[in-house]
């Protein structure tokens, strides 16, 4: 799932998938001498990692995919080289961002208590996704400041007021809160001028705006946006309520209502539609939809939502919230690089007609480093050719599933069919399989996963990581320590799997590093979370506990290299010996030898 781009909505989405998990947090009895000896522990390995006792509450580093975890140490060093980027943010104020009001903690307040409502963008200079939003935000600022209701657009630098930043818990930037009478509602769609403009007015304005003229309409037309334009003989009634209350319910959609035929042709309403009517129209291949349907909300809703996207979605950080923050759950996007994706786009976007408001179409742009890539290290998906996948999204359990097929319109159509009715076998990422296995701690891949954690006969201990986790690595020689001293117990596997790389329904985490426990004749139900001290001896307490076969550690069995050792020294010993004696033998035969010599000159 990497790069920035992902950040907030990814994080949320793919992010990472909550299992429900059984949680153990025991004390056990305390390890007599001989399992001392025998799991080599010092006094050092009888405490923490970390050096410090703890109840069981083990922080977990996350992965957030924020611009402060990805970007600040390269981007902060530029910045204090640089001091300012030249956008607005870090630096000087150009002509462009006059209209975004600085704020700071000595202002701030004073000015939300001025103003109904304000939207404040927390930035920090060296953020990327802060610098691309700047000339979208100012703007926003210009064209909202002479909007019927006037809404100052203002930033905060987080690192100059970080206490200002706290106060309002901003983790990550850029973060938009959108303030009403002092209280805050966060801002997460599109961070461009058009999303930030219509979500605003949509908060401050009628959800419903009436166009009475062509120049009002020609003014909507070119703006771009998103809109719903309803028709209707008079503004009032049953239908004109059921409007209104399907109008409130988009964030992301401007909404507005006609009376006149003559507005109606400028809006593109066939010619012969009658009241009431509607038209959904965006910026899109598929540029007017019309609506045939009653005049409910429901109906108006789904209609809206179905058909607000476009057939095929491109995936950068505007669309993210959009696409995976959409009801609709279920997307089929096609990795192709911009020459692959032209070829491809007649086919996949005719079958996308076919699943409107049901399955999402979109293209993720392969060669793009900052949307494509991490996306494609999410899916475990490489760039070497086009590929289609599809994506159930879903707090507690997303699944990916793999085209496989010849890319034509039928087999796409058929792919996304079957995706819909559920019909699909899940494809799950994984890394090949090691070419040996033999170590102490046994190396498990998304492909190995079932026949190596999975094996009702063994209990398997699994840690999963990932590489650039620091807490990860500072338990790495515990761990390996660990399977050291147990490798001779055979109902039992140590064993770890890179979570970044490989997936498993049965292994998915809220962070890193994450220890499951799989019981031996236990492996239907859900593995136990282990919550011990993250120490040789507080995991080795834990599986000694939950085994599902027990197993006695005595000091004989701590590793082969104790016997090997001693069997050497012993080899060693008996050879010494074998060879002293032979010397003797050959010490003695000379003696006779010489002997004889003697006898025969003497004769």
């Amino acid at each position: 799932m990497a790069a920035s781009v992902l950040r907030a909505p990814l994080c949320v989405l793919f992010c990472v998938a909550i299992l429900f998990l059984s949680t153990v947090n025991a004390s056990y009895p305390e390890l007599d001498q001989s399992e001392i000896e025998a799991l080599g522990l010092s006094e050092e390995d009888l405490i923490t990692f970390d050096g410090e006792e703890h109840d069981g509450d083990y922080e977990h580093e996350y992965e957030e995919y924020e611009e402060a975890a990805v970007e600040h140490d390269e981007g902060l060093a530029e910045f204090k080289e640089s001091e300012g980027d030249g956008n607005g943010h870090g630096g000087d104020e150009d002509s462009s961002h006059v209209d975004v009001v600085v704020l700071t903690e000595s202002n701030f307040s004073t000015f939300l208590d001025a103003n109904r409502f304000t939207m404040v963008e927390f930035y920090a200079p060296w953020c990327g996704h802060c610098q691309s939003l700047a000339p979208e935000y100012a703007a926003a600022a210009t064209e909202l400041l002479t909007y019927s209701v006037p809404v100052p657009l203002a930033k905060v630098d987080a690192t100059e007021y970080p206490d200002l930043a706290q106060k309002y818990e901003v983790e990550g930037f850029p973060t938009i809160l959108f303030f009403v009478n002092g209280k805050p509602k966060p801002y997460s769609y599109h961070r461009n001028r058009e999303a930030i403009v219509t979500w605003v007015k949509k908060r401050v304005g009628p959800a419903v705006a009436k166009v009475v003229s062509i120049n009002d309409a020609e003014t909507i037309l070119a703006s771009g946006s998103t809109v719903v334009v309803a028709f209707f003989e008079k503004l009032a009634g049953p239908e004109v309520e059921e409007f209104t209350v399907a109008a409130q319910q988009e964030d992301d959609v401007l909404f507005y209502q006609i009376e006149s035929q003559e507005i109606m042709e400028a809006f593109s309403f066939p010619k012969a539609a009658k009241a009431p009517a509607l038209v959904l129209l965006k910026n899109a291949s598929e540029r007017v939809v019309f609506y045939d349907g009653i005049f409910k909300k429901d109906s108006l809703s789904e209609f809206i939502t179905a058909n607000k996207l476009p057939l095929v979605s491109s995936f950068n950080s505007d669309t993210a919230t959009e696409i995976f923050e959409s009801s609709i759950k279920k997307q089929i996007l096609l990795f192709a690089s911009p020459e692959d994706f032209q070829k491809i786009l007649p086919i996949f976007e005719e079958a996308a007609k076919s699943f409107k408001g049901k399955i999402i179409f979109v293209h993720v742009d392969t060669s793009n480093e900052e949307a494509g890539k991490p996306i494609m290290h999410f899916f475990g998906v490489d760039a070497e050719k086009p590929m289609i996948v599809g994506f159930t999204v879903s707090e507690d359990q997303p699944k990916t599933y793999l085209f496989e097929d010849e890319m034509t319109f039928d087999n796409i159509k058929d792919f996304a069919t079957s995706f819909l009715d559920n019909k699909l076998k899940q494809f799950y990422k994984s890394q090949p399989l090691p070419d040996t296995n033999n170590g102490d701690v046994t190396v498990v891949v998304g492909n190995n996963f079932d026949e190596i954690v999975l094996d009702e006969s063994k209990d398997v201990l699994l840690e999963i990581y990932a590489p650039w986790c620091g807490h990860c690595q500072a338990l790495e020689p515990i761990y390996a320590k660990l399977a050291k001293a147990l490798r001779n117990v055979e109902s039992l596997v140590i064993a770890k799997m890179d979570g970044t790389t490989n997936e498993h329904s049965r292994a998915q985490v809220d962070g890193y590093p994450t220890i499951l426990f799989f019981a031996a004749g236990n492996k239907n139900f859900d593995p136990i979370v282990v919550d011990s001290e993250r120490s040789v001896k507080g995991l080795y307490q834990f599986v000694k506990h939950n085994a599902g076969i027990p197993f006695t550690l005595s000091k004989a069995q701590k590793t082969n290299e104790t016997s090997t050792s001693e069997t050497m020294k012993a080899l060693d010993q008996t050879e010494a010996a074998r060879t002293e004696e032979a010397i003797e033998t050959l010490k003695a035969t000379e003696h006779i030898q010489d002997a004889q010599s003697q006898v025969k000159d003497e004769l």
